[in-house]
């Protein structure tokens, strides 16, 4: 085993599926597993398209024997491989209908698994995939990439420990505006899938990124969901799935969430941001300005905190999301890629025989991508019965 230390001798092995010429994530996807130079790209099966496929490997200095024209010659091929050859994770960043066969086959492959969000097509395919991946000992990591920032891990630990109270009131938003016009009828790609209910799944923005603002909401406070309310609705004619929406979320402890989605707000761009409220103070935060945090305390000034790994504010889990000095930003890229680097820490123990904690885990597991598919499911089983209540905790909730 090339190990030393109880560590790896050399870099971790990637293959890339999706990322293809036109697409965006993928390439944010190679950047981020690569940014600390932990891993890198050696393989990829970059397209559905066979020859576009093969087309796109120059462009991420993938040799020509390892650009693959399918999954399943990238899963066979690599697998026949030497183990000192072969990769050692995959990374999944195509449409959400594709995200199930293509993990399921790498997991019972054995290769490690970063895969895009929402995790599957239903709920139904995301519970089978947790059984699949807790029989295989995999290690499988959902990019909910803005829980890697460092002001948000800083806002988590502040929150589990208790600086805030008891939280009671959470207020997640995630509001953009470039669907504002039908982009799907002039063919553009993103918003072809995106809003094609048999490659996007039951829901369009909340599916796309209410998730990511009930993720987050759910990351940094640690508080399980009860039952949700939700009104989900198409504003734009002739589109089929939802481009707003909005839920409110009641949580064990007693409190209330709200969760708000949209695509057609005009001027928004990715402007996901998040008030929480506790007995003790608040706090706020926008991803669109990522480096600083708002904290409120009745009768006290109001607190900016930067992103500033030397402050005595900082607690350890800001400071270990941190790769720069205080005064320069750090931003999209850095975020994503701690998600890779927590994932990295689990992916090595697993390589030199070390046992991982595949549940409670700094990064989103495939629990948290269990729990997201529900949350769709549910809040369009709730706008269907026109914002009934209906249960929202999941027997995979992480606690």
């Amino acid at each position: 085993m090339e190990t030393t230390n109880g560590s790896l001798k050399r870099k971790l092995r990637m293959g890339l599926i999706g990322g293809g010429q036109g697409a965006f994530i993928g390439r944010v996807h190679a950047t981020a597993a690569v940014l600390d130079n932990r891993a890198a790209l050696v393989a990829g099966a970059l397209s559905s398209d066979p020859q576009k496929a093969k087309d796109s490997a120059p462009a991420y200095d993938i040799a020509a024997d390892r650009a693959y024209s399918s999954v399943e010659e990238l899963i066979d091929k690599e697998r026949a491989l030497p183990a000192d050859r072969r990769i050692d994770f995959v990374s999944i960043a195509t449409p959400n209908h594709t995200h199930f066969p293509i993990a399921k086959a790498a997991v019972e492959a054995g290769f490690n698994v970063l895969c895009d969000k929402p995790l599957t097509f239903n709920l139904y395919e995301a519970e089978e995939l947790a059984s699949i991946v807790e029989k295989s000992g995999v290690v499988f990591a959902v990019t909910h990439n803005y829980t890697g920032y460092p002001l948000v891990r800083q806002a988590r630990q502040m929150i589990l420990s208790g600086d805030l109270g008891e939280i009671q009131a959470i207020r997640s938003n995630y509001l953009q505006g470039w669907l504002r016009a039908r982009l799907e009828s002039s063919g553009q790609k993103q918003a072809s899938w995106r809003t094609d209910p048999m490659k996007s799944g039951a829901a369009g923005s909340f599916g796309d990124i209410g998730t990511h603002a009930f993720n987050l909401a759910r990351y940094m406070t640690g508080l399980i969901p009860q039952e949700v309310s939700a009104s989900l609705k198409i504003f734009e004619p002739g589109r089929q799935l939802d481009d707003y929406g909005h839920a409110v979320i009641r949580f064990e402890n007693g409190a209330i969430g709200t969760v708000t989605a949209s695509q057609i707000s005009h001027g928004r761009e990715n402007d996901l941001f998040i008030d929480v409220d506790g007995t003790k103070g608040s706090i706020s935060w926008r991803q669109e300005e990522p480096n600083q945090m708002m904290v409120r305390r009745n009768g006290e000034p109001h607190a900016i905190y930067t992103r500033n790994p030397n402050a005595p504010y900082m607690n350890e889990a800001g400071q270990a999301a941190c790769r720069l000095p205080s005064g320069h930003p750090e931003a999209f890229f850095e975020a994503f890629a701690n998600v890779y680097r927590a994932a990295f820490d689990s992916i090595i123990k697993r390589a030199t025989g070390e046992k991982f904690e595949s549940r409670d885990t700094v990064y989103p597991n495939v629990y948290d991508g269990v729990e997201g598919m529900y949350f769709i499911q549910q809040c369009v089983a709730s706008s269907a019965k026109n914002g009934a209540w209906v249960p929202l905790k999941h027997r995979l909730a992480r606690r």
